[in-house]
């Protein structure tokens, strides 16, 4: 069987975090990357080649895959033109910063007949499959109230490392750039959000960022269960929680940690989940830690897509819910 050939594009942080799993995954390879800065070619292994031009690469170096590690703002554009190039994206969070965005790119995956895979890594957290498979076998009955807590530390160091970062055109804001991820993990156990109201403001980073740096909503869940979701990114000085607590009929399971990494508390009525407690798994970027390290497995899910018919780990559809979601809260919140 041959190796799945994988390009990128954006060798950045999250980038350099993919080209490090396909090169260690003995079903795919690294073919090429792409980037507009030249000084990142230093960082890769040196037979592989380097482009500064989306087109020039996709011409020059056939691949399967193209994973799109760029900023927010050009998901959709190089997603598109890797689809019409012939092929398969794996598009980091956020899919796009635009229901619209996803659409085009969901249509343009239709067109030329290629998967579109959102990155959604914490999904495969081991706690929160352990509650996934609670909901699943309807172990927890009812959800009546999920609380979901993000209270990380993003400072001037991490602004000043790029010209997109709290850009509202280019960035879309926190819940994009920072906790898209624990938007998906709400909508992964518990489904789609019908209704959202807020506050929003930006207390400690109006110097250097035109978004919000903190919020808290009121949601309402298909299945009617309430939903509270605060986030921050002014915690003094590092990450301090990121955590999701269900209240249910049959139980209460509380997913906390700094990184959806443990689990914190539980009162189940029937048996308990094992202890789980993940530690030094997060992606580290040295002036800054984002979600769990698990890209290793979003590349794995791609290589069983395209040489077993596997199930996608996290479909456009489902990366555009989660953007639908991100919208509907915007929509609802009133600045400060």
């Amino acid at each position: 069987m041959n190796k799945i050939r994988f390009s990128i594009i954006g060798f950045g942080n999250i980038g350099r975090r993919h080209a490090e799993h396909i090169l260690q995954n003995p079903a795919t390879e690294l073919v090429a990357v792409c980037d507009i800065n030249p000084q990142v070619k230093a960082l890769l292994p040196q037979d592989i080649p380097f482009y500064g031009s989306l087109e020039v690469m996709l011409k020059h170096t056939p691949a399967d895959v193209l994973c799109v590690c760029t900023p927010n703002y050009l998901h959709e554009p190089h997603t598109i033109t890797g689809l019409k190039a012939g092929l398969h994206t794996v598009v980091e969070k956020p899919m796009a910063i635009s229901v619209a965005q996803c659409d085009r790119m969901i249509a343009a995956a239709e067109q030329t007949g290629k998967t579109i895979f959102a990155v959604k890594q914490n999904r495969y957290n081991p706690p929160v499959q352990a509650v996934k498979k609670l909901i699943t076998n309807h172990e927890l009955g009812d959800i009546y109230m999920i609380q979901v807590n993000c209270f990380w530390n993003r400072g001037d160091a991490y602004y000043a490392g790029s010209d997109w970062r709290g850009k509202k055109e280019k960035d879309g804001g926190c819940l994009f750039t920072q906790f898209s991820h624990f938007v998906d993990i709400l909508y992964y156990l518990n489904g789609p959000v019908t209704a959202a109201e807020g506050r929003i403001n930006n207390f400690a980073h109006q110097h250097n960022s035109e978004v919000e740096d903190t919020g808290s909503f009121v949601l309402k869940a298909a299945n009617n269960a309430i939903i509270n979701f605060n986030f921050t990114t002014c915690s003094y000085q590092r990450n301090m929680e990121g955590s999701i607590t269900l209240f249910a009929e049959k139980g209460t399971v509380k997913i906390g940690g700094q990184y959806l990494n443990t689990i914190e508390y539980q009162q189940l009525s029937g048996a308990g989940l094992p202890p789980i407690n993940i530690t030094a798994k997060a992606n580290d970027y040295g002036l800054y830690q984002g979600s769990m390290s698990n890209h290793d497995k979003v590349i794995q899910n791609v290589a069983d897509v395209l040489n077993h018919n596997h199930p996608v780990m996290t479909s456009a559809y489902e990366g555009r819910e989660v953007v639908r979601i991100i919208e509907q809260m915007y929509k609802g919140a009133i600045k400060l």
